[in-house]
């Protein structure tokens, strides 16, 4: 009850001051362990030593922790100073999974280093049967936290009969 009533707060809020157009949710459940290990399942992989960069092609699917994200191609960017994952890149119908929540859009950005999944074009978060939708979404996965802007719009599903 009370994660509805903090959607809803959110999103007259937003409503109220149309110009602004963003709206700040709690996403517990896609807090994750950054520090923890990714592992990524793919048809096919192109690695590129020059550039620092891998491209997994095909049923792309990454996990950490409890975390999965999926896409049709992710591009993974290594960091030059130790050859750590800095950065994903997924496109073609990305799909961010957890536990609670769940979300969808065009594209993904994942910065490793600072823990910030960027989602982008027709994004859609569904949180049981609740709904919300945006052109943008920036979730910060460490503390569990996000926001959405570009013409969101909800679907809240009121706990009764």
């Amino acid at each position: 009850m009370f994660k509805n009533i903090a959607i809803l707060s959110a999103i007259m809020f937003s409503i109220g001051s149309a110009s602004y157009a963003q709206t700040n949710i709690n996403l517990g459940g896609m807090a994750v362990d950054t520090a923890a290990a990714i592992e990524v399942s793919s048809d096919s992989l192109a690695v590129d030593q020059d550039s620092g960069k891998a491209t997994f092609t095909g049923n792309v699917i990454i996990g950490q922790g409890d975390l999965r994200l999926s896409a049709a191609q992710v591009e993974v960017v290594y960091a030059a100073e130790n050859s750590e994952i800095a950065q994903l890149i997924a496109t073609g119908g990305v799909t961010f999974v957890t536990a609670t929540e769940a979300a969808e859009a065009l594209s993904a950005n994942y910065d490793i280093t600072t823990g910030l999944l960027t989602l982008t074009g027709d994004v859609l978060l569904t949180q049981g049967a609740s709904a919300i939708s945006a052109q943008t979404m920036v979730v910060n996965v460490s503390t569990g936290t996000a926001s959405m802007e570009g013409r969101v719009r909800t679907v809240l599903q009121q706990g009764g009969n």
